[in-house]
């Protein structure tokens, strides 16, 4: 399945994301930029430890991923040391451009892992 999912990101600028919403226990998708490295994806809230996303994923470790038509659910790991963080958000740089990640990302204190496989 890592392969497959990993084929279904090539040249893709954003995934979708299914996360189980904290209170109402709902799946709330939400359309989100990514970076891939290795073996694993890597998201970065829009607005850091605030976003509701993220809180969701702190409650429920578990979120779907889709690209492409595929799918992949996995566990996540949440990301908080600030040198790691800067290392993702520096990918986004690179993919992105820093004018858009300074506009798009005020607050860049916390990151997510998504393992592939």
């Amino acid at each position: 399945m890592a392969n497959a999912i990993s084929d279904a990101l090539q040249g893709v600028r954003e995934v979708e994301i299914t996360v189980t919403g904290r209170k109402s226990g709902r799946q709330i998708t939400h359309p989100v930029w990514f970076v891939q490295e290795e073996d694993s994806v890597f998201l970065v809230p829009v607005t850091g430890s605030n976003s509701d996303w993220y809180k969701n994923v702190q409650r429920t470790p578990m979120i779907q991923l889709a690209a492409n038509g595929t799918a992949l659910s996995s566990s996540v790991t949440p990301i908080t040391e600030a040198d790691r963080v800067n290392h993702v958000v520096a990918m986004f740089r690179d993919k992105y451009g820093a004018d858009q990640v300074e506009a798009f990302y005020p607050r860049r204190d916390v990151a997510v892992q998504v393992p592939l496989g």
